[in-house]
């Protein structure tokens, strides 16, 4: 069922939303997860409905945290849905009579879903090798049946909005469907939105297709680069993964991240690339440093500063961004392209004085989208370089979800659409 053909008068829809939003000292501090949701809500109070909002926040591992209580942001959401107020239940486990007082209109919030264990599905308190957690994983799973069957019987319909938390089995993301008939389940504006922008770049592509790969480690991205390799015609890889494929080759890259356990994955890369005609586009020189403090992203006074070739780095010194010629072959590679995926930033973004790398693609990528080209644009640091440098409105999609993106990315089928559509 589609949500905009869905009526919802007089119907309580129970809405899986990913509400895990930062706090500080109690108040949000990035509201996007929120507004994302809004369009949703909003369709159905406006079509009669009563709301009821179920989401996690932060990792509490089956115990109750105050910190992590969603009672935090409730005034929040009330503000963000223009209603005078939103109800909370403080025992997403026990919600019956809040439930059922809910009114046409009315808004319910459920305390954080992971303050039970059930939510997750996972045994807690035992580890994977004691010869007692398959067991005790087999009792959880129908626990987590029954914790997904109290949350169904409180309302007449479910609607998965979370894509951030689509990629989880859980028993508010997937396990719930299976309490509702096919015809009273369905994604929600923002699901829809993601599943078709991930669509628009893996099944529906325009050419040339460009990917820009980031992150630290080549191990953390292999599954997605080499499911890419079969689809981009270009595929720029940058960050701290880079420094594996120079050492492999047997350069010098200083005190840089490196994998040498994964050296003969990274020439893999570099040999399936080849064999799919995909050109390579790898950062031929790289800023370094001797003193990054990581704990404040500032550079300690007194250190050095310099521009190497990334297989050529002194000792002592590290690479932290994509050196000047670098930022002129990403450009170069993302110009004319039709199609653009983003993960992942170029360098320690996050210190002003290694941002350049990032702010090179993100600007590029920009300038594509201005000339025709559908860029997508996810994970958490990709998404935070936009924000910094004023992006976010000249990219054509910026996902919520970071792993549920690389996953639909990598090929795999998302529990949380899956449930939804019957696959």
């Amino acid at each position: 069922m589609e949500i905009k053909n869905y009526d919802f008068a007089g119907k309580k829809a129970i809405v899986r939303v990913d509400f895990n939003v930062p706090l500080k000292e109690g108040k949000i501090t990035d509201d996007t997860r929120i507004r994302g949701a809004v369009p949703t809500l909003k369709l159905i109070l406006e079509k009669g409905g009563a709301l009821i909002i179920m989401s996690h926040m932060g990792k509490p591992k089956g115990k109750v945290k105050p910190e992590l209580s969603l009672s935090q942001i409730k005034d929040a959401v009330a503000a963000a849905l223009g209603v005078s107020e939103v109800k909370f239940a403080a025992d997403a486990a026990n919600a019956d009579a809040e439930a059922a007082a809910l009114k046409p209109g009315e808004v319910l919030m459920l305390e954080n879903l992971r303050y039970h264990a059930e939510e997750e599905g996972k045994p807690v308190g035992i580890d994977k090798e004691d010869p007692a957690y398959e067991a005790a994983k087999k009792e959880m799973k129908g626990k987590q049946k029954d914790f997904a069957k109290k949350l169904a019987s409180y309302a007449d319909c479910y609607v998965m909005d979370a894509f951030g938390t689509a990629h989880r089995k859980h028993a508010s993301t997937a396990v719930i469907a299976d309490y509702f008939a096919a015809d009273d389940k369905m994604l929600g504006l923002l699901m829809e939105k993601e599943v078709a922008a991930v669509d628009a770049v893996l099944s529906n592509i325009k050419r040339p297709f460009v990917a820009v790969m980031g992150g630290s480690k080549v191990s953390s991205k292999i599954g997605i680069i080499e499911n890419l390799l079969g689809k981009v015609d270009k595929l720029i890889l940058c960050g701290g993964m880079t420094y594996t494929f120079a050492k492999a080759h047997g350069g010098e890259i200083g005190t840089s991240i490196v994998e040498l356990d994964k050296l003969d994955v990274a020439l893999g890369v570099e040999e399936l690339a080849k064999k799919n005609k995909v050109e390579l586009v790898m950062a031929p020189d790289a800023i370094c440093t001797d003193g990054l403090d990581f704990g404040t992203m500032t550079v300690k006074p007194g250190s050095t500063i310099a521009t190497y070739p990334s297989n050529a780095i002194p000792a002592g010194l590290e690479g932290v961004d994509a050196g000047p010629e670098a930022q002129k072959a990403f450009a170069a590679a993302l110009k004319g392209a039709k199609t653009i995926l983003w993960n992942g930033p170029a360098g320690v973004f996050e210190c002003d004085d290694f941002c350049a790398g990032s702010k090179a693609i993100g600007d590029a990528i920009a300038e594509a989208t201005a000339e025709g080209a559908f860029s997508l644009i996810g994970g958490g640091d990709s998404v935070a370089c936009c924000t910094k440098f004023g992006l976010t409105d000249k990219v054509s999609y910026i996902s919520t979800g970071g792993g549920a993106l690389l996953e639909a990315i990598e090929g795999k089928v998302l529990p949380g659409v899956a449930a939804i559509k019957g696959e």
